[in-house]
């Protein structure tokens, strides 16, 4: 949008092109190119500053970070610079488009044509000009950026296997114990030297109501602030039930963390109001209030992960023993983490030896790497089976469970091996990152379930309900993309990485000749939705006012949404991939390689689609027909692009590929109306009058309601059958759907009227010879004694 004003000035110029001299467009054209085009003089000062920086290695890794941050600016403007003279340039080369192909193997041209193309072609170029130099600029800048980054990275990598003096060398504990105890006697000696001044004694005299105010707010806070908050969120979740006690019990436990949070603010501030407090006291006590948060942020975060009482929802299902266990590691954590960064800042302050620095850091490891190491095996511990003989649930949670738990295990114990044999910089980089990633993970896994329980508040929805929904999976997996950036940071990217990534996604990509990013992707979701929705509304229009009031049948109506909608869909996405600036151009060689693809893969999506299409335009079939396809026979519910619905006599759904309904054989028994044709076969035994008969038949065929008289029915002795006079009555009905019940109401009939004429309807008889009927003869049997004699 803010190269709107520049291409609506390039439109009203072509505009006007015709009335002003070619020289004079040209030039005011060219111009206007030149003066948006960036200062290349004082880029080319920062490339080869970045060059011989890069170059050299030796500038300190804040002065690369100062560089790169310049190198980004500049990388910005000549991406931008990339699109001036754009509207202008497509222009031209429709003109010159429009000129035909340029002459080959020797062919002339007419002079007037031959002139114009030359001066289009030289027009053209002087308008990419600018738009060649942004490209190479920009490319220029990119490398440049990555060299930096490179060498920065390896730096970091560098550091991390960097072997130092190991903690455990005993030469290093005394030096270290000094430098620890100046520290602690200088903040001593501060505080002395300020008591015996006697401004700042005045100053305590006219402060000590204020300071003993702090104290006794910061007193109570602390020894009862957080014990009366959790008081209060057990009584809300008690007093609330379902997904509300979720969302005010997550509101009120927040106190937990901000009531002693300012308890410890209020101690500080008591301190800072006696003015006693030296430089390495102040350092100590702007440190408290991190330690107090990473301290009771802990403890809220472990406490609302599993909470003491069992009616709430614990996220681990461990005994009560081990949650206390949990619960106490995560408050160590925290005070090892706010410790650790004290005590980086007092080391920076006074500037100790990398000796002293190393064996003051390694307790705060070692006690980290225990806790980690007591947190890993109470998880993995958990997810094991109570009983012995059952194998464990290894569902999702349970499953990462474990691996965190493993993990926690291996970095509790390779931490403070790794800081052991001198590797500190690694351990560093490890332990304390492993610390802020479960807080993070913690909180990520609190604000998912809040997130859930603030949905089934606004649906009115319960817990199970709300926590089984799609939406709040949806926004936990969103929220999960959106932390990862934090996780990056607490694990040593730089924020120029983070940046680095964004700047890449804004730039979007290069197809062709058109650069594509994710504003052209958002422009499009835009359009595309907005002409989808007016489709909708076209098509409900059509269907609730416009269709209903007109002769076309319903089968007719329903084609016409159809095609209303396709055409609609396709609209959409034309104006949608116009708007967005999406050359389709090109996408030919694409498409031309996807299509061998499709042509194979997808050949019968594709020819049931077409189908779909012949069967919306030629229509013949429409919903509510009696159509019989092969062995299927039934209603016409719905058809769709790829195949048809057919609701059969037993109201079983059977779906049958449009391909099949157009080039396989298809009887349509409702087509164009619903008239047809019913026979109706009968036997009358050998002997009956046949006249009779017939005269029976068609006295009864035209009786039914059901059978129309124009044409009338009519019956023929059609065969003399081997055990009876056979003959067919030929009905035309009016409504074809009741031709089951017409046969039975007409068979009812025909034996009524037969028993009451003394009509008879035979049935097989077969008249059995037997050649040697002897056979059958029972043989008698010799008796003993006649055997015997003979």
């Amino acid at each position: 949008m803010r190269y709107f004003p520049v291409i609506l000035c390039l439109s009203l110029l072509l505009v006007f092109s015709d009335m002003l001299p070619a020289g004079v467009s040209s030039m005011a054209s060219v111009a206007q190119g030149i003066d948006a085009a960036p200062d290349y003089d004082n880029w080319e000062a920062v490339a080869l500053r970045a060059e011989n920086a890069t170059q050299a290695g030796r500038a300190s890794d804040s002065a690369l970070e100062e560089l790169r941050e310049d190198l980004a600016t500049w990388r910005d403007v000549f991406l931008a610079a990339q699109d001036i003279n754009l509207a202008r340039i497509s222009t031209l080369k429709n003109q010159i488009q429009a000129l035909g192909p340029a002459p080959e193997n020797g062919e002339t041209e007419p002079e007037q044509l031959a002139q114009r193309r030359q001066e289009l072609d030289e027009l053209l170029a002087t308008l990419e000009a600018p738009k060649r130099q942004a490209e190479e600029a920009h490319s220029r800048a990119d490398g440049l950026i990555g060299e930096t980054d490179a060498i920065i990275r390896d730096r970091q990598a560098a550091r991390l296997f960097e072997l130092k003096p190991s903690p455990l060398n005993p030469t290093l504990w005394p030096t270290a114990l000094r430098d620890i105890s100046a520290s602690i006697s200088g903040a001593k000696s501060e505080v002395v030297t300020a008591w015996g001044s006697r401004v700042l004694q005045e100053r305590l005299r006219e402060n000590l109501v204020k300071t003993l105010a702090y104290l006794l707010v910061a007193f109570v806070l602390l020894m009862r602030g957080r014990h009366w908050m959790v008081q209060i969120t057990d009584y809300v979740r008690a007093t609330s039930s379902g997904v509300n006690a979720g969302v005010r019990g997550f509101l009120v436990s927040l106190g937990q963390v901000i009531i002693p949070s300012i308890g410890i603010y209020a101690f500080v501030q008591a301190l800072f109001s006696t003015g006693l407090l030296g430089f390495r006291g102040q350092l100590i006590a702007d440190a408290l209030v991190p330690i107090g948060l990473a301290f009771f942020g802990a403890r809220w975060l472990v406490l609302r992960l599993l909470p003491r009482h069992e009616v709430q929802f614990s996220f681990l299902q461990i005994a009560e023993t081990s949650a206390q266990k949990v619960r106490r590691s995560a408050g160590g954590l925290g005070l090892l983490w706010g410790g650790n960064r004290l005590m980086g800042q007092l080391v920076d302050f006074e500037g100790y030896s990398q000796g002293s620095r190393i064996v003051l850091h390694f307790p705060f490891i070692l006690l980290a790497g225990w806790l980690l190491y007591r947190l890993g095996r109470i998880l993995r511990n958990s997810v094991k089976a109570t009983d012995g003989n059952t194998a464990p649930d290894w569902s999702f949670r349970n499953r990462t469970t474990d691996i965190l738990g493993n993990a926690l295990i291996v970095i509790g114990i390779g931490a403070p091996v790794a800081a052991a044999i001198g590797f500190f910089t690694g351990a560093v980089a490890v332990i304390f990152p492993t610390i802020l990633s479960l807080g993070l993970l913690a909180l990520v896994i609190i604000l998912s379930g809040v997130l859930r329980d603030v949905f089934g508040l606004l649906t009115g929805r319960d817990e199970v309900s709300a926590r089984e929904s799609l939406i709040p999976i949806l926004v936990s997996f969103i929220l999960v993309l959106a932390s990862l950036p934090l996780f990056a940071l607490v694990w040593g990217a730089r924020q120029s990485d983070l940046t680095e990534i964004w700047s890449r996604f804004r730039e979007g990509y290069q197809l062709g000749e058109t650069r594509i990013s994710p504003t052209d992707f958002l422009t499009f979701a835009i359009v595309f939705v907005i002409g989808y929705m007016l489709t909708r509304l076209f098509q409900s229009t059509l269907r609730t006012s416009v269709l209903p009031k007109t002769s076309i049948d319903p089968g007719g109506q329903t084609a016409i949404l159809s095609g209303v909608g396709y055409v609609g869909i396709f609209l959409a996405a034309l104006i949608a991939i116009t708007t967005a600036g999406i050359d389709l151009s090109s996408l030919a060689i694409v498409a031309g390689a996807l299509s061998v693809g499709i042509g194979f893969g997808l050949q019968n999506i594709v020819s049931n689609f077409v189908a779909g299409i012949i069967l919306l335009i030629e229509r013949p079939i429409a919903e509510g027909d009696w159509i019989e396809v092969g062995s299927h026979s039934g209603t016409v519910r719905d058809i769709s692009v790829r195949s048809t619905r057919i609701e059969t006599f037993d109201r079983t759904d059977v779906i049958i590929p449009n391909a099949d309904l157009v080039s396989g054989a298809v009887t349509n028994y409702t087509r164009g109306n619903l008239i047809g044709r019913a026979v109706i076969s009968v036997g009358v035994a050998y002997g009956s009058d046949t006249q009779q008969v017939q005269e029976l038949l068609l006295e009864i065929a035209a009786a039914h309601p059901m059978v129309s008289l124009n044409p009338p029915p009519s019956v023929h002795l059609v065969n003399f059958g081997a055990d009876s006079l056979d003959f067919q009555i030929r009905a035309i009905l009016r409504d074809v759907n009741f031709i089951l019940t017409v046969k039975s109401d007409i068979h009812h009939e025909i034996a009524r009227r037969f028993v009451e004429d003394g009509i008879e309807i035979p049935f097989a008889q077969r008249d059995v010879w037997l050649r040697n009927p002897e056979t059958l003869q029972p043989i008698a049997k010799p008796t003993r004694g006649s055997k015997a004699k003979a």
